[in-house]
């Protein structure tokens, strides 16, 4: 049975890579650049562990995801950044196609998915862009790209940002 939709989370994050985040306490400037990819993989492998836990499906209260909706976000969280990150390689300055988290979790019914699957599929994902971000050297860190909003990063702060939201949803879903 599908849950209800929760309410949309609006805000700009993009704040978080100026100071540390008073939630989970992520701090994206004490991470250097050449840390991220075995970030990514380390926090995915996180998952995994989330997602056997036997109430994994469950919502904690009504206006919250469970942490299989939240390891479907960060597994799709995954996939956006790697298409923004190879863009950012590949072009001088693209802009990113807006994604709709909450349209996302709806269309891809979130909470219908297998935990197992998942965990599977957010491995897979976090290991492919964690080999773009370790390939990644030099001037190439510098590169920049936009989202629709006007929002500037770098590679290096895309990748910054990109950790924190896995960070945090870890943090989410383990209290």
């Amino acid at each position: 049975m599908a849950h209800p939709p929760i309410a949309p989370d609006t805000k700009d994050w993009t704040w978080v890579l100026d100071r540390p985040c008073p939630e989970c306490g992520f701090d994206a400037g004490s991470v250097e650049h050449e840390e991220i990819a075995d970030m990514v993989r380390i926090d995915a492998e996180r998952w995994a562990t989330v997602l056997a836990r036997p109430t994994a499906a469950a919502r904690p209260h009504r206006d919250a995801w469970s942490p299989l909706e939240y390891a479907c976000h960060v597994r799709d969280v995954h996939r956006v950044f790697a298409e923004r990150l190879e863009a950012m390689l590949a072009d001088h300055d693209p802009q990113f196609a807006n994604w709709d988290q909450n349209a996302a979790a709806e269309e891809d019914d979130y909470a219908s998915q297998d935990p197992a699957t998942v965990a599977a599929e957010l491995l897979e994902a976090a290991r492919a862009v964690a080999a773009t971000y370790a390939a990644v050297q030099g001037e190439q860190w510098q590169r920049p790209g936009r989202r629709s909003n006007g929002s500037v990063f770098t590679v290096e702060t895309l990748g910054r940002y990109h950790l924190h939201d896995d960070v945090h949803h870890l943090w989410d879903v383990n209290g």
